[in-house]
């Protein structure tokens, strides 16, 4: 890429900003980045069930404790419901789906009553970042920036990421138009990290950079209630604590051995408020060529079998919300192997980031196939 400035806008775990960050090595003072994947749909609902402007959210059921995680629901539009839910990908059990937990919340009382009798449009996940403060890299490399969630911009406890996003890409036009005024190019900007470090987005951060480890560190009840205490401390009184608390482990790293727990048993969708992998990815339009190169790259094609299956359960079949990955058996239930659905990938990054192996990279398909999200 021959600009005289490049700048990085992926969203989340881009494949380029990945490289990136690691050639130049933008992430050795920062805590790995954390994630979560975001399943959402959209619905259609009867007239006397749609409430124009009405948003919910909540947190933690069907997840347990020390599962992070909440949905939102808003009402819009032409009698529409958006309905989703986050799974924070920290989460140690490797029997877990998001996709299933997702399936089995809308089965609340309190969430079924606004989609009975409605029609689901459409399906699609992605991944979130939740590091925050203490994961943004370094911004600028030679030639270069890193921009809203290429860098992990988003504020978790105020679902706050597009506005972040565009203020950051903001704040890096005027360093690149500053620079190229002064007749230079391909060097780094500097500027940007200043004017970031300066701007409301790096305060709103900073402010916020605790929740997210109390969540994980404490579970949910305690954890929210101690996020609550730092963040309406710092609002109040215009001071931060004087602690800021560390990630750790990767969300990777944070996987489990199977030996430690026990399988989940998911009912079965009914079809009418939860559905089953392949329809859901039938509704996102999503329309791989099956002749082309799969975009999914395992690093060595033994370790689904040989490694993950045996320590893990292999629980790529579970993470992904879109039925890419299967482990298969012969008749007689023996002789696995790991098969790869690439034509079903809805993009999400999941895979990248949550293989306990981190065996599996996702790189860009071929152009026009991927989900297609009207409305979403």
């Amino acid at each position: 890429l021959h600009g005289k400035y490049v700048f990085i806008a992926e969203g989340v775990r881009g494949s380029l900003a990945k490289t990136i960050m690691a050639r130049h090595n933008l992430c050795d003072d920062a805590q790995p980045q954390k994630y979560g994947i975001g399943l959402k749909e959209l619905w259609q609902v009867p007239a006397d069930k749609h409430r124009p402007g009405l948003a919910q959210h909540t947190t933690g059921w069907p997840l347990d404790e020390f599962t992070g995680g909440g949905s939102f629901m808003y009402h819009f539009g032409d009698r529409y419901v958006a309905i989703g839910y986050v799974v924070h990908l920290n989460y140690k059990n490797p029997f877990l789906s998001p996709f299933d937990e997702f399936q089995r919340f809308k089965h609340h009382p309190s969430i079924a009553e606004h989609l009975e009798g409605g029609t689901r449009i459409s399906y699609g996940a992605r991944a979130i970042t939740e590091g925050g403060f203490q994961s943004v890299p370094k911004l600028s490399f030679p030639g270069g920036v890193l921009i809203g969630c290429s860098a992990g911009f988003v504020n978790v406890p105020r679902i706050k990421g597009s506005h972040n996003a565009m203020k950051t890409g903001m704040l890096a036009a005027d360093a690149a138009y500053e620079a190229v005024m002064a007749g230079r190019s391909g060097d780094q900007l500097v500027e940007y990290q200043t004017a970031y470090e300066n701007s409301w987005v790096y305060k709103e951060l900073k402010q916020v950079r605790n929740a997210k480890p109390y969540l994980s560190k404490l579970g949910t009840t305690l954890g929210g209630a101690a996020g609550l205490f730092d963040m309406w401390f710092s609002s109040i009184l215009g001071v931060n604590l004087p602690w800021t608390l560390k990630h750790g482990k990767t969300d990777a790293g944070s996987t489990e051995k199977a030996s430690k727990h026990k399988p989940i048993a998911y009912p079965k969708p009914d079809g009418k408020l939860s559905f089953d992998k392949l329809s859901s990815v039938f509704v996102s339009n999503t329309n791989h060529a099956e002749e082309q190169p799969a975009h999914l790259k395992l690093l060595d094609p033994s370790i689904p079998i040989r490694v993950n299956l045996p320590l893990y359960g292999e629980p790529a079949r579970l993470y992904c919300p879109a039925g890419v990955y299967e482990v298969l058996y012969d008749e007689q239930g023996g002789n696995p192997r790991f098969q790869i659905n690439a034509q079903n990938c809805v993009h999400c990054k999941t895979c990248d980031i949550k293989d306990p192996s981190q065996n599996i990279v996702w790189t860009t398909p071929e152009g026009g196939g991927g989900p297609n999200y009207p409305n979403m």
